[in-house]
């Protein structure tokens, strides 16, 4: 009765220790430089389905020239919401060649989703209010070697 106890409560810490170590922000994947006019943005790539479900989750803070770009195989209608988020952020929907389909305002800890107007690859999520605040709209091109790869 002793050991199953003891191994219960092994278990028990088990998933604990896992439920919080998945509550952590994921701040070390490989980065990329953009561009939006006289603009350069710091991106965190996220590229693995794993990387692209956690995001920008948890993050307390984002310095406002630094961002995540979330990575896609093929074109789609790519919806995004919020939860466990707790930054307000602007998902900029881009196409392959590097245009801006559409900006979303997000708010933080919403399911609300967030889609794109056409089939995009690309999502860049910056700190609300940096797009509006470099007057940066639908239509502007981003720049980059992600989207210099993409027309090979």
């Amino acid at each position: 009765m002793l050991q199953r106890f003891a191994a219960l409560l092994l278990l028990a810490a088990a998933l604990m220790g896992s439920a919080h170590a998945q509550q952590q922000p994921q701040t070390d994947l490989q980065r990329t430089q953009l561009s939006v006019g006289l603009y350069k943005i710091d991106a965190q790539v996220a590229q693995t389905p794993r990387q692209r479900e956690i995001g920008l989750m948890f993050r307390k803070e984002m310095p406002q020239a630094e961002g995540m770009i979330f990575v896609f195989d093929q074109p789609a209608t790519q919806c995004f919401w919020m939860r466990n988020t707790l930054l307000p952020l602007t998902a900029a929907f881009v196409a392959d060649d590097g245009r801006i389909v559409n900006l979303a305002d997000m708010q933080p800890m919403t399911e609300n989703s967030h889609c794109s107007e056409e089939p995009v690859r690309f999502v860049l999520e910056m700190n609300q209010g940096w797009f509006a605040k470099k007057n940066i709209k639908k239509g502007a091109k981003l720049g980059g070697e992600l989207f210099a790869a993409s027309k090979r």
